[in-house]
């Protein structure tokens, strides 16, 4: 038997970060996954995922990740089922994480709203750093382009080659 879960969406509020008694770390949050299809209108649906997370990654989910941040998820369906207030039983279905992969540095999902600016600065010099990697490879290219150029023996030949069919490989 099967049950396993790999989702990938974005946090729809901050994880509610909690202990047990027993002093064990639990987060509860809420995935939206967008679904791969439209409906009839054309519009995209989008999924709203409970999920619970313990110990060290709940803390961690807690600290580094907030609302809108983009997460990856990997776990298993559970249902679990509780007596609420009325006297009438609950049953929940969630997803228990076993292992979140953080998809986005911290802030990046708040689009540089840091008040010290240090996320636009670090995104500046990013963009910068990717320009020059960009102009450097560039330059490479060409260069290897010519030095191919000059060691083709066959460039502007243009006759057919005599090969035997017994040199071919296929």
């Amino acid at each position: 038997m099967l049950n396993r879960v790999v989702l990938v969406g974005r946090l729809t509020k901050d994880p509610d970060l909690r202990y047990t008694p027993n002093g064990v770390a639990v987060a509860n949050f809420t995935i939206a996954v967008n679904r791969p299809f439209t409906n009839q209108q054309g519009e995209r649906e989008t999924d709203f995922i409970n999920g619970v997370v313990w110990r060290r990654q709940a803390e961690n989910l807690a600290n580094y990740m907030k609302k809108g941040s983009l997460i990856g998820v990997d776990g298993r369906i559970q249902t679990r089922r509780y007596e609420g207030q009325d006297g009438k039983t609950v049953f929940v279905t969630e997803v228990l994480a076993e292992s979140i992969q953080f998809l986005e540095t911290k802030g990046s999902s708040s689009g540089g709203q840091d008040p010290s600016g240090f996320q636009q600065n670090k995104n500046q010099n990013q963009f910068q750093n990717q320009n020059q990697n960009q102009n450097q490879n560039q330059q490479n290219q060409n260069q290897q382009n010519q030095n191919q150029n000059q060691d083709d023996p066959f460039k502007n030949n243009g006759e057919p080659i005599d090969i035997s069919d017994d040199d071919l490989p296929f």
